[in-house]
């Protein structure tokens, strides 16, 4: 036996087996994201599911039964009744939009250009919004009084002796829906473009003032670009809004008119719960495709 064989060797330290810490920096933007997710599952991503999954359902007149049929689409589709519901619908969207824009753009362009002090600024905008605090029942059913064949206006016209018995056209008519609509939805629209005014440089406007640029030079090349973001937030605030009405449709026009969202609404109450999924798929569809083509025309990223 060697020496080299007596001489003890050192007893190896063990290896300790460690577990892998949790990589919560990797996980961290899933985890603060989880919330919003679940709301956004729970309260949007299936209620949507589940309506479209009814309106694939069954109807026999009582009851509906799951399953999968194309009546209620074909229905829609096939039928003069909802075609000319929806032209009305876009009817009023379009009128309401094109009131709201005539009126929102000089009131946004007063507050932002023609008042330089930011604290006024702020209290006349708070000031436009004083009639938003009530209900929109409450906006609506005030219009009664002035629009009736008793009402203020027809005293006036008939007291100045320009008409000799009251005007119908002014309650329970399309006017009367039109004028509601706007009453409650402009603010929707002066609120964004208003926002995209202020954020426009003045120095640019001095600068083509300098050049000797008129005040419609200035408007058509310089504030109306820069406040096209603001129009098109306001635009699908108005739109969406408009084309999802039913309360205004039935108190303004005296059931005169129809609108999709009054459609819906009776088909709910009479239990046609397929044909009223049906046409909730067919207006988001269309609601959706107006607010992808104002995306696709006006970046509103800078105003987000």
């Amino acid at each position: 036996m060697t020496a080299t064989q007596n001489i003890p060797t050192p007893a190896q330290p063990a290896r300790r087996s460690r577990a892998k810490p949790f990589p919560w920096k990797t996980w961290q933007p899933y985890l603060l994201a989880a919330p919003q997710t679940i709301v956004f599952l729970l309260f949007l991503v299936l209620p949507i599911a589940a309506i479209v999954t009814v309106s694939f359902w069954n109807f026999n007149g009582f009851a509906m039964t799951p399953g999968f049929t194309l009546n209620n689409y074909l229905g829609i589709f096939t039928s003069k009744v909802y075609l000319s519901t929806y032209l009305n619908t876009f009817k009023f969207a379009f009128l309401v939009w094109s009131v709201c824009l005539l009126i929102s753009y000089p009131v946004a362009y007063f507050l932002a250009f023609h008042i330089k002090n930011p604290k006024w600024q702020t209290i006349w905008f708070l000031i436009c919004t004083v009639p938003f605090l009530t209900s929109n029942i409450i906006r609506m059913i005030s219009w009664i009084p002035f629009l009736g064949r008793e009402g203020l206006i027809n005293n006036a016209l008939m007291g100045l002796h320009l008409t000799q018995k009251p005007v119908e056209i002014f309650l329970f008519s399309d006017f009367s829906v039109v004028l509601a609509m706007v009453h409650l939805y402009a603010l929707f629209m002066v609120a964004p473009i208003f926002n995209s005014m202020v954020r426009i440089d003045r120095n640019l406007v001095s600068a083509a003032e300098d050049a000797g640029a008129s005040p419609f030079q200035i408007q058509k090349e310089i504030i109306l670009p820069l406040s096209a973001p603001g129009i098109a937030i306001g635009s699908i605030f108005v739109v969406t809004l408009v084309m999802g009405e039913f309360a205004t449709m039935r108190i303004m026009s005296g059931g005169k008119s129809s609108s999709v969202g009054y459609l819906i609404k009776n088909q709910l109450d009479s239990l046609q719960y397929p044909m009223a999924a049906a046409n909730a798929v067919v207006l988001l569809i269309i609601a959706l495709i107006i607010v992808f083509s104002i995306l696709r025309v006006v970046d509103i990223r800078k105003e987000l």
